[in-house]
C-alpha cells in the first residue's frame, strides 16, 4: 500500500511538473505575435530576402531588436547580435560563345568561369571518371563528358560528381569540359535560374588560390540524350568556345546571434543551438497572377519565427543548458551562412552538444511535425512527447528520396559531429501543397493556417526545453554516419 502512494505521489509531481512546463510555453506563445513576425518577414517589402540584399538587412535588424526586445544577450564576440558573414558575388561572363561540330549551342550554363578562347578538336571522355582518362592525352584540350556515372545519370548525380570530375581535369591538365545533361525540362529552369544569374559563395581568401580556377566547366542540355550519343560515335569533334572575362565582387551579409545563459551550474556550460535560415529567393520568374516576388511565407520566415518563439520563452524561463540562436544569411546560395559559421563559431563547437535546426518547404498534413533525422539521435521521445503534448505527432521524415537532411543548414553541424535534426511543417509526402508552394511566388503570410502553426511553434519550444532540460546529454544513435566525427569532436574515448 506504501508502494502505491509512494507511485502515485511522484506520478502526482510529474504531471505538476509537465504542467509547468506546457504552461510556460503556452504563455510566451501567441498567434497575434506567430502573424506579426511572419506577416513581416514575407512583406513585399522585403522583397524576398534575397541574400546580400539590402532588404535581407531590414530583416536581420527586426530580428536582431527582436531579440533584444526580449531579453537575449548578444553574440558574445562582437557585442552586437551580428556575425558578418563575407561573401563573394560571381557574374556569370559574357560574350559566350560555344560550337561543336558547327552546332551553336544555346543551352548551356557556365558553372566555372575562365577567360578563354580555343578553337580545336575535343576528345568525348564518356563519363568523365577516373578509368576515362586512362592511355588519355587531354592536356590542354577541350572533353566533352556525359552527366553522372554509369550508375546513375540523373540531375543530382551531376551535381555529387561535379567536384569529382572537376578534380581529375584538373589533375589531367584540361582546359575546359562541357557536361551534357540529359534532365527534364523543369530541372533545366531549375540549374538555368541558379546559374545564369550571379552566383554567391563563402569569401575563403587566400583558400581560393587553391581552386581549380583555371578550368572552364559548361553544363550543356541535351534532353534525350541525343548528342552524347552522336558524339560517342563521332570520329573527330570540332569545338570553338569562347568566354570573356569574369566579374566578381564582395558582398557582406549578416548571421543574427543571440545567447542565453543555463541555470545549471555544470549543464550551463552545454550549448543547444536553435537555428533556422532567415533567408529566401528574392524576385524571379512572374508566375500565372504576374506576381515576381518570392516571399517565403513557409521557407522560411515559419522557421524564422520558430526560432524567435523559442528565444523569447527562454530569455523568460531559461533551462538548465545555455541557448545559442543563430538565424542564417545564405542558405538558398549554398548553405552560405552556416558553412561560415562552423569554421568561425562564437563559442567552442565542443561545447554545442545539439543544433535544433527549422526549415521548411510546405505542409500537406496538419497532424503532425515531420522531423528530418528524428531517429538517428537519443532526443527523439523528448521531441515525440513534445509534439503530442499539443496534440501533433512528431515522424520521421517521409521523403528521404529528397536527401532534405543535406540540404538544410543542420548537416554543417552534424558532419562536425553535433546531432542535429530539423524541425519541419508536417508532411506526409513531397508533392500536393508542399511543392504547390515550394519556392513559388505564392508562398505568401495570407495562405498559411495559423492555428496549426501555433501548436507547431508549441511543440518546438517544448521540444527544446526537453532537450535543455534533460539530464542525459543527446548523441548520435549508434552506427550513424555522424558518430565517429562526434566522438572525435567531443574527445569521447573508443575502445
Amino acid at each position: 500500500m506504501k508502494k502505491l502512494a509512494l507511485l502515485l505521489a511522484l506520478g502526482c509531481i510529474f504531471t505538476l511538473t509537465a504542467q509547468t512546463e506546457i504552461e510556460k510555453v503556452s504563455e510566451t506563445i501567441s498567434k497575434s505575435e506567430i502573424e506579426g513576425h511572419i506577416y513581416f518577414l514575407a512583406d513585399d517589402l522585403l522583397k524576398g530576402r534575397e541574400t546580400g540584399s539590402p532588404e535581407l538587412k531590414i530583416a536581420a535588424s527586426y530580428l536582431a531588436n527582436s531579440f533584444r526586445r526580449y531579453g537575449v544577450k548578444p553574440n558574445p564576440k562582437t557585442g552586437t547580435y551580428y556575425q558578418e558573414v563575407k561573401l563573394k558575388r560571381k557574374f556569370p561572363p559574357k560574350d559566350v560563345s560555344i560550337v561543336i561540330n558547327d552546332q551553336v549551342i544555346t543551352d548551356y550554363v557556365v558553372i566555372h568561369a575562365a577567360a578563354m578562347a580555343s578553337n580545336q578538336d575535343a576528345i568525348f571522355l564518356n563519363y568523365g571518371l577516373i578509368d576515362d582518362y586512362k592511355g588519355k592525352d587531354v592536356k590542354g584540350k577541350v572533353v566533352i563528358v556525359k552527366a553522372g556515372s554509369p550508375e546513375t545519370n540523373d540531375g543530382r548525380a551531376a551535381f555529387r560528381l561535379r567536384p569529382t570530375k572537376e578534380k581529375l581535369a584538373n589533375e589531367h591538365g584540361v582546359a575546359a569540359i562541357i557536361e551534357l545533361m540529359n534532365v527534364d525540362d523543369g530541372t533545366w529552369r531549375f540549374i538555368d535560374h541558379n546559374f545564369n544569374e550571379p552566383t554567391l559563395s563563402v569569401d575563403m581568401d587566400d583558400n581560393d588560390k587553391n581552386s581549380n580556377s583555371d578550368i572552364v566547366y559548361v553544363w550543356v542540355l541535351d534532353k534525350d540524350g541525343k548528342k552524347a550519343e552522336q558524339l560517342s560515335a563521332a570520329r573527330t569533334i570540332s569545338s570553338a568556345i569562347a568566354i570573356g572575362e569574369k566579374h566578381e565582387e564582395a558582398v557582406i551579409s549578416q548571421n543574427v546571434i543571440g545567447v542565453v545563459e543555463g541555470t545549471d551550474a555544470k549543464l550551463k556550460n552545454e550549448y543547444i543551438i536553435y537555428s533556422a535560415h532567415y533567408d529566401h529567393i528574392g524576385i524571379g520568374r512572374p508566375d500565372a497572377t504576374g506576381d515576381s516576388i518570392y516571399n517565403g511565407a513557409r521557407d522560411n520566415a515559419v522557421g524564422t519565427t520558430t526560432v524567435l518563439s523559442m528565444a523569447k520563452n527562454l530569455a523568460k524561463y531559461p533551462t538548465k543548458r545555455s541557448a545559442l540562436f543563430i538565424l542564417f544569411t545564405g542558405e538558398e546560395r549554398g548553405l552560405l551562412g552556416s558553412s561560415y559559421y562552423v569554421e568561425n563559431p562564437v563559442l567552442p563547437l565542443n561545447q554545442m552538444v545539439y543544433c535544433f535546426n527549422s526549415d521548411n518547404a510546405g505542409y500537406n498534413d496538419t497532424s503532425v511535425i515531420s522531423v528530418v533525422g528524428l531517429t538517428r539521435t537519443t532526443a527523439e521521445d523528448n521531441i515525440v512527447s513534445a509534439a503530442k503534448a499539443f496534440g501533433l505527432r512528431a515522424i520521421e521524415d517521409p521523403a528521404e528520396e529528397q536527401g532534405l537532411f543535406d540540404r538544410s543548414d543542420n548537416v554543417n553541424f552534424a558532419q562536425k559531429g553535433i546531432p542535429a535534426p530539423t524541425f519541419s511543417l508536417g508532411f506526409t509526402s513531397f508533392d500536393g501543397d508542399v511543392t504547390k508552394y515550394y519556392h513559388q511566388a505564392g508562398d505568401e503570410a495570407d495562405t498559411l493556417d495559423y492555428d496549426y502553426l501555433l501548436k507547431f511553434f508549441q511543440a518546438y519550444v517544448l521540444a527544446g526545453r526537453n532537450i535543455a532540460n534533460d539530464r542525459q546529454t543527446p548523441v548520435w544513435n549508434k552506427g550513424d554516419k555522424y558518430e565517429q566525427a562526434s566522438k572525435e569532436l567531443y574527445k569521447v574515448q573508443t575502445n
